[in-house]
C-alpha cells in the first residue's frame, strides 16, 4: 500500500475544544497546580487519585439521569465485555465510590485534594474544553460546618497565592437542610406550575425532577418567572440558621470577603446546606472560577451509608487564564559553557553536580564554539561557569556571576579538576 505523503498529521486543536501547551501558558498551568499542591499541603488534605475510567453508573447515579452532563456531555461507551464505561466528567463521583468501596470510612473525616483531566462533550468556549483539568478538594464524613469554612478559607488563600483573588467575589448560599429543601422546593414546583405556559421548554422539563434548576435559568423567557420566586430563607429550620450561620462566622473571623446569592442552587437532591462561586467577569459570560457545595445524600444515592461530605473543583485552565504573571520566568539560574571541543564531559560533571546543589543549571555544549559564550550571555543567568582548555592542556574554569558568587565557588570547589587535568 502506498502512503499519502501529502497527508498531515491530525492535531488536538483538530477535535474541537482540545488543545496543545507549550512555553507561557504551559507554565501558568503548572504554576496553578503547584501552588495548589503546596497550598492543600498547609491545610493538612491528603492527595488522592481516582482512575479517568468509571463505570458510567457511577456518573449517571451521582449526577443524576436528567441533568445535561449525563444526556448530553459524557463520554460513554461499551468496552470489549459489554460494560458501559466512561471518562469521567468530574471527580466527585469517583471520589465519593473509592470512598464506599475501599472502606475509607475508617479515616473519617476524610481531607482529600486531587487534580488532572476531565472530559466532557459539549461546545467550546472561553476556557472551556472537551479535556479539561480540575482542581478538587473534599472532605468526606464531616457534618460539621466548619468543614464547609475551611474548605472555602482554603479556595481564597488558593486565589489569593495564585494573585488572581483581586476582582473574584465568593457567592454564597445555603439549601437548607432536608426539611427545609423539601418545603422550598414544594413551594417552588407550585410557583412554576402557575406559569406553566409561559416557560420555556428546558423548564418544563425540568419542572417535574429538578425544579431548583429553573431558578438559574438563562433563557430570557424564564428569568421574570425565576426572579419571583420564592426564596429559600421562609423555608429555614432553625438547624439549617444555625448552620449556615457558623459557616459565615467561620469565613468572617478568618477575614474572607463574601456575598449572599439567593439564587445560587445546586439542583440534584443530595445537595444540603452550603452551596458557593467564586466569580469574576474577567472571562466572559462564564463567570465562575471556583465552585462547590455540601452533597450530604451522594454517597448514599452510590449505596454507601449516609454520608455528610462537602467539596470543591476549579478549573485549571481557567485559573490560568487569569494569571497575569505566572511567577518566576523559566530560566536558567547558571549556564555552563563548554568553549573547547574534547571536556564536553567537564561540563556534565559541572551541570550535575550544580543541579544536585539545587541550582537550575543548563548547559551549552554544542554548536559553534565562537558563539556559545554570547548565545549563554543572551539568556541572562545569575552564573555563567566557562569552560576550556589551558595553555598547559588542563582545564580552565571562568565563572562571572551577579550574585551568589561565594556559594557556586563552594560548589564548583567539590570537583577533583586535577582529576580531570590528568585525563
Amino acid at each position: 500500500m502506498s502512503k499519502d505523503k501529502s497527508a498531515k498529521i491530525p492535531t488536538p486543536q483538530a477535535v474541537r475544544g482540545t488543545q496543545d501547551m507549550l512555553g507561557d501558558f504551559a507554565d501558568r498551568f503548572a504554576h496553578v497546580v503547584e501552588t495548589f499542591e503546596r497550598v492543600r499541603r498547609l491545610y493538612g488534605y491528603k492527595r488522592v487519585e481516582v482512575p479517568v475510567i468509571e463505570p458510567t453508573a457511577v456518573f449517571a447515579r451521582s449526577l443524576g439521569e436528567t441533568t445535561d452532563v449525563v444526556s448530553k456531555e459524557m463520554y460513554s461507551f461499551e468496552d470489549r465485555g459489554g460494560e458501559s464505561i466512561t471518562l469521567r466528567p468530574e471527580f466527585t463521583a469517583g471520589i465519593a465510590r473509592a470512598y464506599v468501596t475501599n472502606g475509607w470510612q475508617q479515616f473519617a473525616p476524610l481531607k482529600v485534594a486531587t487534580h488532572g483531566p476531565l472530559f466532557r462533550y459539549e461546545r467550546p468556549q472561553k476556557g472551556r474544553y472537551r479535556q479539561f483539568h480540575q482542581l478538587d478538594a473534599e472532605v468526606l464524613g464531616s457534618d460539621s460546618p466548619l468543614a464547609d469554612a475551611e474548605l472555602l478559607v482554603f479556595a481564597d488563600q488558593l486565589l489569593q497565592e495564585l494573585g488572581i483573588n483581586e476582582g473574584v467575589t465568593l457567592t454564597l448560599n445555603t439549601l437548607g437542610d432536608a426539611a427545609s429543601r423539601d418545603a422550598w422546593r414544594a413551594a417552588l414546583v407550585e410557583h412554576f406550575e402557575a406559569h406553566r405556559g409561559d416557560l420555556s421548554e428546558d423548564s418544563l422539563a425540568r419542572l417535574d425532577k429538578n425544579p431548583l434548576r429553573i431558578l438559574d435559568s438563562k433563557d430570557p423567557k424564564d428569568r421574570p418567572i425565576a426572579d419571583s420566586a420564592p426564596d429559600i430563607d421562609a423555608f429555614l429550620t432553625g438547624e439549617a440558621q444555625d448552620f449556615f450561620g457558623a459557616v459565615t462566622a467561620g469565613l468572617d473571623a478568618a477575614g474572607v470577603a463574601w456575598e449572599r446569592n439567593a439564587r445560587l442552587v445546586r439542583g440534584l437532591d443530595y445537595y444540603r446546606h452550603t452551596a458557593f462561586e467564586f466569580v469574576t467577569d474577567r472571562l466572559g459570560a462564564q463567570g465562575t472560577v471556583l465552585g462547590g457545595g455540601r452533597y450530604d445524600g451522594l454517597i448514599e444515592a452510590l449505596g454507601g451509608p449516609p454520608t455528610a461530605a462537602v467539596g470543591w473543583a476549579a478549573g485549571i485552565e481557567r485559573l490560568a487564564m487569569l494569571i497575569e504573571e505566572p511567577g518566576a520566568p523559566d530560566k536558567a539560574e547558571a549556564i555552563v559553557v563548554v568553549e573547547s571541543d574534547g571536556i564536553e564531559a567537564v561540563g556534565f560533571e559541572v551541570s550535575a553536580v550544580l543541579r544536585r546543589a539545587n541550582v537550575k543549571t543548563d548547559l551549552i555544549a554544542s554548536g559553534s564554539i565562537k558563539k556559545r559564550f554570547d548565545r549563554a550571555v543572551k539568556r541572562d543567568p545569575d552564573t555563567i561557569v566557562s569552560l576550556g582548555l589551558g595553555d598547559d592542556g588542563g582545564v580552565s574554569v571562568r565563572v562571572r556571576s551577579a550574585e551568589h558568587m561565594h556559594e557556586i565557588e563552594e560548589i564548583l570547589a567539590t570537583i577533583d579538576w586535577k582529576a580531570w587535568d590528568r585525563r
